[in-house]
């Protein structure tokens, strides 16, 4: 039997009904970090030696994310059923978490969104100034493909690599600042999301959570 009645019971299926949402957001959250770790562009500009591997930091913490979600999730919805106040404690004791490593994530996100960029500037560059490495020059071909860009410095190495581009072909540095700056707005509006949903489960958990307890009191 129930332990919960009334308008608690409407709590205990909209409980449930969020951890199915929560659920199916962490596997979102999981495809869009793998899509951000194996997308063909950003692969192929951060593959070689030497690249900076700070924007896949983010990334990975992104997985994580969302692996945990869908766990959590489940063991939400299970909770719920059961209406076992053990399981909801820890359900929102794992949301709470999974917040806090979202904040983190956001502030990481953050402080390192311009080092981020600079990173791969950097990268850029040096690849382009190298004229003896046919790596380097490897490398900002990659670039001028990828983003449909060419130069950003005044080396004689930049005039050769962009002889054959048009006159008003972007420059790399450009490029590269909006393509990782829209990279990074991806991860973030999906860390503000995440964080909603995740106070309203709280919420949730908690209600219902008091509810089974004072019930178990009564009786």
């Amino acid at each position: 039997m129930s332990k919960v009645q009334g308008g608690m019971k409407c709590v205990k299926y909209l409980l449930f009904v969020f951890n199915f949402i929560f659920w199916l957001s962490g596997l979102l959250v999981l495809a869009v970090g793998l899509w951000l770790r194996f997308d063909p562009e950003t692969v192929e500009l951060l593959n070689g030696d030497g690249a900076p591997d700070t924007f896949f930091i983010a990334v990975y913490i992104l997985l994580g994310a969302g692996g945990l979600m869908m766990i959590v999730g489940f063991f939400g919805c299970f909770g719920a059923v059961r209406e076992s106040q053990c399981l909801l404690a820890s359900f929102f004791a794992c949301l709470l978490i999974i917040f806090g490593a979202e904040i983190a994530a956001g502030v990481f996100g953050f402080i390192n969104k311009e080092q981020i960029v600079e990173e791969v500037q950097k990268f850029y560059s040096s690849s382009v100034s190298d004229s003896t490495n046919p790596n380097g020059t490897a490398i900002a071909l990659i670039y001028h493909k990828t983003l449909n860009c060419c130069g950003g410095s005044t080396s004689e190495m930049t005039h050769e690599l962009c002889a054959g581009a048009e006159e008003n072909t972007q420059d790399c540095l450009t490029a590269i600042t909006e393509f990782f700056n829209e990279k990074l707005h991806v991860i973030g509006y999906i860390g503000i999301g995440i964080a909603g949903v995740m106070i309203i489960g709280m919420i949730f958990s908690m209600v219902l959570c008091c509810a089974i307890r004072t019930n178990r009191e009564v009786i």
